[in-house]
């Protein structure tokens, strides 16, 4: 997908680089199989954007240019394409990431006191084996460690030995012109909004879920079925991270490619989109019980002259133990690109809405709910999240230098119901927060800095400032700082 907002991103772009992309057309001497057969334009088949050749999901980039040896630039570029036959059919593609940051957080939990450091370090190996232009299979295995201080009991994702991350295969076809796929076993899946489903990369390790998904494509139609069940993470090694048997997330999304002639010109997608996640364990206002939601909804995202815009809304229906569900999310994100280059300062603004009420038992559950989003995108010390909450962020960014790139946002947060807790990335309550009145929970204020000095090497640092309003103020809780740096190495 398009990047709106940069200064939400975990791994930074590499668009903006001094060595040279390889080049996406296939080797003259052979044309070994394709990662995927589709004729729908790459960057919206939910697989999320390829740039400088790297994706966040490492199996959707597309390295046949590097069979050729006289593509290469350095001993890493071989193991893009690792031949196992003459013809080029049967070739294995490595990578892994190395990424060591340093999180540092005053008043953890919005609670006075001692200030945290997280120092984190994660490993990812992957290898992406194609046996033939049908027929593929992927692995990737993850380390993810943390030391520092205040650190009480480290989720899974933070800390974990080893991790199976994913593990897949995939066959693909293309009948009659349209081009049919599935694919079966553990696998990320963020084909929408990133703020209803992510794969999370600010965690150490990522969301991922187990199951399958299949699609139909052709040059501008597209629909993807898919039936997943999250992994559960245990923090051992591999024998603990099982298929969670409590919550399974299944659905339709349908794609279509806006006329190019559009708007004077433009490259725009409509995805419609109605889907189902079931928990066994779902919990609001101190309860636990089952929760089916269903989810019905479109977004409308892509580039438009000089306008870049992602506009999702939902509509959230159900049960929820004796409570019929009854939300809707609304996300209208926009930034405009003031000069011609590439390169030029762009400045837009965020605003959104997620319904709230009822999470304390009083009538319909009207409590929005992101099956899994982009947990940092509203606070990088994960305090808010897109439930009970209405935000409005004006953004601008700029590139002092042709590798660098500043982002800086201002943001205010309403909750829409004030009989309604506040609730946090993790989607439990601020405690308290439902019994005090007013609407202000906080301003936030946001700067990030990237410098990609490779399409390999980058270096992020990231500044918040969240102020505490009324509603956090009056349940005792208080301000907080965010501070963060780290340095990725991908090959």
């Amino acid at each position: 997908m398009l990047t709106l907002l940069p200064l939400v991103l975990a791994v930074p772009a590499a668009a903006q680089t001094t060595r040279k992309p390889p080049p996406t057309e296939a080797a003259p001497t052979a044309t070994p199989a394709t990662p995927s057969v589709t004729g729908y334009p790459a960057a919206a088949i939910g697989d999320g954007a390829t740039t400088g050749g790297y994706n966040q999901s490492r199996w959707a980039e597309d390295w046949r240019a590097l069979c050729n040896p006289a593509k290469r630039d350095d001993p890493i570029d071989a193991l893009k394409c690792i031949k196992f036959d003459s013809d080029g059919d049967i070739y294995a593609t490595l990578s892994g990431e190395v990424r060591l940051r340093v999180n540092h957080t005053t008043n953890p939990n919005l609670r006075e006191s001692r200030a945290q450091r997280q120092d984190i370090r994660r490993i990812f190996a992957a290898a992406d084996v194609h046996l033939g232009p049908h027929l593929r299979a992927f692995g990737e295995i993850a380390h993810g460690g943390i030391s520092g201080v205040e650190l009480g009991a480290p989720p899974a994702t933070l800390r974990n030995d080893v991790v199976i991350q994913q593990a897949f295969v995939e066959a693909n076809a293309d009948i009659s012109g349209i081009a049919i796929g599935a694919r079966y076993g553990r696998q990320e899946f963020f084909d929408g909004s990133n703020l209803l489903v992510s794969s999370r990369d600010n965690n150490t390790i990522r969301y991922t879920l187990n199951g399958w998904r299949a699609w139909a494509r052709t040059s501008t139609v597209r629909i993807d079925l898919f039936d997943l069940k999250p992994t559960q993470y245990g923090d051992l090694g591999t024998d603990d991270d099982v298929i969670d048997p409590a919550r399974r997330f299944s659905g339709a999304t349908l794609g279509l490619v806006v006329p190019r002639t559009w708007f004077g010109g433009s490259k725009l997608y409509f995805d419609p989109f109605l889907w189902r996640r079931r928990n066994l364990v779902g919990a609001w206002g101190g309860r636990i019980g089952p929760a089916t939601r269903y989810y019905l909804g479109t977004r409308l995202w892509g580039d438009a002259g000089r306008w870049t815009i992602d506009w999702s809304v939902n509509r959230q229906w159900g049960h929820y133990i004796n409570q019929d569900i009854d939300a809707w999310h609304g996300f209208f994100a926009q930034t405009y690109r003031v000069g011609t280059s590439p390169g030029s300062a762009r400045v837009g603004f965020h605003a959104d809405y997620a319904s709230g009420g009822g999470g304390y038992g009083d009538g319909s559950l009207r409590n929005a709910y992101a099956p899994y989003g982009n947990n940092i995108y509203y606070s990088y010390g994960l305090f808010l999240t897109p439930s009970n909450l209405i935000a409005l962020a004006p953004n601008v960014t700029i590139s002092p230098a042709r590798s660098l790139r500043v982002t800086g946002e201002v943001q205010r947060a309403w909750r829409d119901d004030q009989r309604d807790a506040v609730y946090r990335a993790n989607g439990q309550p601020f405690a308290g927060t439902q019994n005090v009145r007013g609407a202000h929970i906080a301003d936030v204020y946001r700067l990030q800095a990237v410098w990609t000095v490779t399409p390999r090497l980058s270096v992020t640092g990231r500044y918040e400032h969240l102020a505490a309003g009324k509603v956090l103020t009056r349940a005792n809780y208080r301000s907080s700082d965010f501070l963060a740096g780290w340095v990725s190495f991908r090959f």
